[in-house]
């Protein structure tokens, strides 16, 4: 039934995931290596409701939908209309639809497009931010600009779909760090998004970066390090309207959690004590433990 492996976020973890699309359209950022043992495709609207039928078979509630694998969003609009209206019909049950989008694939949308599939049950679009710094996107083979990852953020608000967005702590290396943190946090403000995911890098050997890292022409952040990136990314973040905030990947160095702007006070506090070597190196083994 699924094409592995297969990937999900976080949050997606009790989602019934229906794989819509194989891989990912872009697959070329220099520090992902999820989905190159995948040619890109996207299946037939006949195979996903076949996926559909045998799913309504075998659960008999399902409350949430997660369309995988990493661009769902890009198939064409009336194809999507077509499947989410399948899963309306024969999962009427379920409150959520969720997908990940590329911002080129939302930025291919019209925001006319965005709100049918809204209509149609389409509740939340996770897209990889990763940094607000352009030299940065430009080093990770991101393939978009800083601008296009706001106007594909805009586009998404507008036709009042969820925006989730990831960013990625350690990405610009140690030459970059302070103007990641910086443009991250900035652009954070100019997106506004619902949700803001922060991750630590991880790096997987086989991909461009790691070969970078061989190679010297990239150095690693230290966790006190990470951390500090951490903190002048929220430092940078300035919005009205309510950010939910999550860095409790497995990849952060700790668990930080809190609702921007009320809560960027406690978790900069939150940043400033374990700074202590003592403090992060009890949570780290706390959590290797």
């Amino acid at each position: 039934m699924y094409d592995y492996p297969l990937y999900r976020p976080p949050s997606e973890s009790d989602s019934l995931i229906i794989q819509a699309t194989l891989g990912c359209s872009h697959n070329k950022c220099s520090f992902c290596n999820m989905y190159k043992s995948k040619k890109f495709t996207i299946k037939s609207v006949e195979d996903i409701k076949n996926d559909i039928n045998y799913f309504r078979k075998i659960h008999a509630s399902i409350e949430k939908i997660f369309l995988a694998d990493g661009d769902a969003l890009i198939i064409k609009t009336e194809d999507l209309k077509e499947i989410l209206a399948y899963i309306k019909e024969l999962f009427p049950e379920c409150s959520r639809v969720t997908l990940y989008g590329s911002p080129k694939s939302i930025l291919f949308k019209t925001i006319e497009e965005l709100n049918d599939l809204k209509a149609l049950g389409l509740t939340m679009i996770y897209m990889g931010v990763e940094s607000g710094d352009d030299e940065v996107l430009m080093d990770i083979n991101k393939g978009v600009r800083s601008e296009d990852l706001i106007k594909a953020a805009q586009k998404v608000k507008a036709a009042n779909i969820v925006l989730s967005v990831t960013l990625i702590a350690g990405i610009g290396g140690r030459d970059k760090s302070k103007n990641h943190g910086v443009k991250s946090g900035e652009i954070i403000s100019s997106m506004a998004p619902d949700y803001l995911g922060v991750l630590t890098l991880m790096v997987d050997e086989g991909t461009i970066l790691h070969n970078k890292i061989l190679n010297k022409q990239f150095e690693l952040l230290d966790d006190k390090e990470v951390l500090n990136e951490i903190k002048l990314l929220l430092e940078n973040i300035n919005v009205k309207k309510p950010i939910i905030f999550r860095c409790n990947h497995s990849s952060n160095y700790i668990s930080l959690s809190g609702n921007l702007p009320e809560d960027k006070e406690k978790l900069l506090n939150q940043i400033d004590y374990y700074g202590n070597t003592n403090k992060l190196k009890q949570e780290m083994n706390r959590r290797l433990w």
